[in-house]
């Protein structure tokens, strides 16, 4: 079956779908309503749509095809007249399977309740501790409940490890010595590399790549790299409507269609490995002004941890939000400062504000940037993979999953965290220091050589 293309809106009473369908027989069209679930059937097209609320299949609904245009245009009535249907636009949540809704279920035999209170006490004390924990969750919880991971690995008796989003993929770097992949930083053998190892081996490639001469030659040339830093973006300033290019469209349409199961501490490592990714986005960005290069598959790659060390988050033991943002981007601050050309700390600050903006902007401000990394990994004849296992699902994730309160308090506190140059770990202040001495004694020597060849001419 084909997904065809549509778009959908709504009016107070009912929500209109317009589908793209040439060439069908409008009379085998099947159309069922279950509550927020549609689905539109005709040959060879199938259409699955999930609606944050119920919809009605009524004498007011109809179903009209235009065979001059080839768009069908379905109207439903809403069951709740004048309710907002939220994330029209959202195709790819649109497009999600319904949520499962399994819940643990306790039947206690042998035990009555007097009256209705000593029953609601016993349904409170049956809480399950997860359940607890959201329900004493305190205002300043970014809505998710605070977990400490543990320190010690799990333990598995598979050669093969897995990667990628939620550790769903295997398989993908089986030869990956044979072809050009420059990023890898995991050597011949990614398939078999286990967390602790990725980590310590992208450690080691930053530390062997850092080199300081070139530090401190950008920072004391810095004009170009002030004219990057003072670049705007427009996508992530533009003030107008929101609304996705139809190119933008079609590939959410051919994104996967899958469901997300993660509890709260995979959750938040999603949005943690996703500021590592924006990051990058930013530094590309900026470099190219928006108009990118053949090495911009490769700059998005390098500067990923989760990209060329199959290393996402978490980055740091400790489980406040603050804390594991700030050790997310020392991984980013430290590749943009030992890989691409221009390595300057006020141009990795400049980025961070970018991904503070980008997060502000909520879910759609995002998924256009995950789209654009997309695209450029995606006419990369080897980074492609990429794509393949972190950014497709990002996307779908991003929509269906990511709420935008989250995502708005990620921003303000990315917003205001303060990076220090010491935590890097290469001296740069030091570095910095060295490089301002040198260019003073630079200026006093020519003023001393402009000096005596002032009292040779007047010799």
């Amino acid at each position: 079956m084909i997904t065809p293309r549509f778009e959908c809106s709504q009016t107070a009473e009912s929500v209109v779908i317009k589908i793209y369908c040439p060439s069908v027989r409008a009379a085998d069209v099947e159309i069922h309503v279950d509550d927020t679930l549609l689905t539109i059937h005709i040959n060879p097209y199938f259409l699955r749509l999930n609606f944050s609320h119920p919809l009605l299949e009524d004498d007011e609904s109809s179903a009209q095809y235009d065979p001059s245009s080839g768009y069908m245009t379905v109207t439903l009535t809403k069951e709740t007249k004048g309710q907002e249907f939220a994330d029209l636009d959202l195709l790819a949540k649109l497009l999600a399977p319904r949520p499962s809704k399994e819940a643990p279920s306790i039947e206690v035999i042998g035990e009555q309740y007097e009256d209705e209170a000593d029953e609601l006490v016993a349904r409170t004390n049956a809480l399950s501790l997860e359940q607890e924990e959201i329900l004493i969750a305190a205002e300043n919880d970014w809505q998710l409940p605070q977990q400490v991971p543990t320190s010690d690995p799990p333990i598995t008796t598979s050669i093969t490890q897995s990667y990628g989003f939620l550790n769903r993929y295997s398989g993908y770097f089986k030869h990956v010595t044979h072809t050009e992949n420059e990023i890898n930083e995991l050597g011949p053998d990614p398939e078999a590399c286990l967390v602790q190892e990725r980590r310590s081996r992208r450690w080691k490639h930053e530390d062997e790549k850092w080199d300081e001469e070139h530090y401190m030659a950008d920072y004391a040339d810095d004009e170009y790299i002030q004219e990057l830093i003072s670049w705007v973006n427009p996508r992530i300033v533009s003030d107008g409507p929101f609304a996705f290019t139809e190119e933008e469209n079609l590939t959410l349409l051919n994104l996967p269609r899958r469901e997300y199961l993660s509890d709260a501490h995979q959750t938040k490592n999603l949005y943690i490995t996703l500021a590592t990714i924006l990051f990058a986005y930013a530094y590309e960005a900026r470099t190219t002004q928006g108009d990118s290069t053949p090495e911009s598959a490769w700059t998005l790659c390098s500067l990923t941890p989760a990209f060329s060390a199959l290393d996402p988050a978490p980055y740091t033991t400790t489980s406040n939000w603050e804390s594991e943002l700030a050790a997310c981007l020392y991984q980013s601050y430290r590749r943009s400062l030992a890989f691409p050309l221009f390595r300057s700390f006020s141009l990795a600050e400049a980025c961070r504000v970018d991904v503070a903006e980008l997060f502000s902007r909520g879910k759609r401000a995002i998924t256009r940037c995950l789209l654009e990394i997309k695209r450029i990994l995606d006419h990369h004849e080897v980074y492609y993979v990429y794509s393949k296992i972190w950014v497709e699902d990002f996307c779908v994730w991003v929509q269906a999953s990511a709420s935008d309160d989250v995502l708005k308090e990620i921003g303000e506190a990315l917003r205001g965290l303060r990076i220090e140059k010491a935590a890097i770990g290469w001296d740069l202040e030091v570095l910095e220091a060295a490089t301002r001495d040198a260019e003073d004694r630079e200026s006093d020597s020519d003023d001393e050589s402009e000096e005596e060849v002032e009292v040779a001419r007047q010799l």
